[in-house]
């Protein structure tokens, strides 16, 4: 019987490695390609970084272009001038000095934000000065004719609105995901307004927006004459979301034309829509995941087994105490908003969850260390390499180190407790779906007690969703090489600090 078995046992390895090499091949392949298109989307551009006091910009020119007007482009909320990238470089393949910048408190900006979140008089008002800077700074540099025009996303919209409605030099206002209290009838001059498709609560506004210059206006209709006394627009971008408009190429093609009107010109050149190259990139780099794991020692434990019973308990109890427990502690601890909140919550989850598991016999058996780290590596320099040049900023600068570590504190025993009930990577996907949106259910449980301190949180659950998906898949295969749930907890646990440091606004009261 032996003698019987051994070739099937030989063909099992010969049928796994060669899957591991396809997987390794295909990834690569994908990595390649799209680093390959990323790359060049910037060919034929001069792309310099330079300071307005402290706010750090990058400048965008196509080469030997003619003088042009200037645009400045500014980030949402949690966001960083790599974010909105895809309009850079569009309008500077078109020939415009395309100016984008970190406001204070985000990116690699290392001025804290300031002031009262909920008043005009306050972080708005410091944000708009913010912007008044950068705009002198962008109509010196060389190749700037004199005109100048401002683009923003989501809670930069509001702020390039208020903006452009009291500095006489902006002459147009592209504003995506727009959602303000500031627009009249007649101000801020030639704006357009561009919403995705799946953003119904702001298509509405901008329809709203749009009829305050004429009340028979629909989406689509352009209000005026941009190319002279001055025009408003509303489109939808089809297709995308909150996120996505920031890569749709009809929105790209929108805000192009729409300066092009109002600045008399035209413009040739690629509307470089990166959103594909940039999940072609990353979708490479999580396929890589798995041949890479196959390269750590392989663990002898047998697979965790967490019964039914211990997972209900272990994430429900949590999911409801949590946010109880936290509404009467005062998590004010750290210079970032809400951050310090959210450290608290998966520091709480994280011990009551671990805690439960255990105490119903669960073992979480040993930490292969090897693993945690190249798991922790491959997500913070790998990913990380990748996501501060084509996505967003993700090398933080010194002052959000101790934010790192304080953040780590609660993120480590959350991971470890989500890798254990996930029976490191070998839970079927209903229990991965369930002990996941246990976790969400709590964080939106916390927001509904205290909306007011922590409505930002919503914004940033959807950087957890995709933190869930994309990590997720990568520690469930250290998980499973290795048999350490523990090492696929403290790898990801760290990751998840790391990203959530250096993504929460820096901040600061008064």
């Amino acid at each position: 019987m032996a003698r019987g078995i051994a070739p099937k046992r030989r063909n099992g390895i010969g049928m796994r490695g060669a899957a591991l090499l396809i997987a390794a091949l295909a990834g690569l392949a994908l990595c390649l390609a799209g680093i390959w298109q990323l790359e060049a989307a910037r060919a034929g551009l001069t792309i310099t970084r330079l300071q307005a006091g402290t706010t750090p910009l990058t400048v965008y020119r196509r080469d030997g272009a003619a003088a042009s007007p200037v645009v400045v482009i500014a980030h949402g909320f949690a966001g960083s001038r790599q974010f909105m990238e895809a309009y850079a470089l569009t309008l500077a393949h078109a020939g415009y000095v395309a100016v984008a910048f970190d406001f204070e408190g985000h990116g690699r900006n290392p001025t804290p934000m300031s002031g009262d979140v909920t008043r005009v008089d306050g972080t708005t008002s410091k944000l708009m000065s913010e912007i008044g800077r950068v705009t002198d700074v962008a109509l010196s540099l060389p190749g700037a004719d004199g005109r100048v025009a401002l683009l923003g996303h989501s809670m930069a919209s509001d702020i390039i609105v208020r903006q452009a409605s009291a500095d006489p030099r902006i002459g147009a206002t592209v504003a995506i995901s727009m959602f303000s209290e500031a627009v009249t009838a007649s101000a801020p001059r030639n704006l357009l307004i561009i919403t995705g498709e799946w953003e119904a609560s702001l298509r509405q506004d901008g329809l709203r927006n749009l009829k305050l210059a004429d009340p028979a206006a629909q989406e689509g209709d352009t209000v005026g004459d941009p190319a002279g006394a001055g025009g408003r627009r509303a489109v939808v971008a089809p297709g995308v979301e909150h996120v996505s408009v920031l890569y749709s190429s009809a929105a790209l093609h929108e805000a192009r034309g729409w300066l092009d009107r109002v600045f008399g010109r035209t413009s040739s050149g690629p509307v470089t829509a990166t959103g594909g190259s940039i999940a072609l990139l990353f979708t490479g780099l999580v396929l890589l995941a798995w041949p890479l794991a196959a390269l750590l020692p392989k663990g002898d434990a047998a697979p965790l087994v967490v019964p039914l019973r211990s997972l209900a308990i272990a994430t429900l109890v949590p999911a409801v105490v949590t946010p109880i427990a936290l509404r009467f502690v005062d998590t004010r601890f750290l210079p970032v908003l809400v951050a310090d909140y959210l450290a608290a919550h998966l520091l709480v989850y994280g011990a009551l969850s671990l805690a439960l598991l255990r105490l119903q016999g669960v073992r979480f058996g040993p930490i292969a260390w090897l693993g945690a780290l190249t798991l922790a590596a491959y997500g913070i320099v790998g990913f990380g390499t990748a996501l501060d040049r084509y996505v967003a900023s993700f090398m933080p600068i010194a002052a959000r180190l101790p934010i790192i570590a304080a953040i780590a504190v609660g993120a480590v025993p959350y991971m470890l407790a989500d890798s254990i009930a996930n029976q490191g990577g070998h839970a079927a996907l209903w229990r991965t779906l369930w002990i996941r949106a246990a976790f969400l259910a709590s964080l939106g449980g916390a927001v509904a007690l205290d909306v007011r301190r922590l409505f930002f949180l919503l914004i940033i659950i959807p950087v957890i969703v995709l933190f869930f998906i994309v990590f997720g898949v990568i520690g469930g295969c250290v998980g499973r090489r290795t048999g350490s749930p523990l090492a696929e907890g403290i790898g990801l646990g760290l990751i998840l600090a790391w990203a959530l440091g250096v993504t929460f606004p820096m901040f600061v009261a008064g």
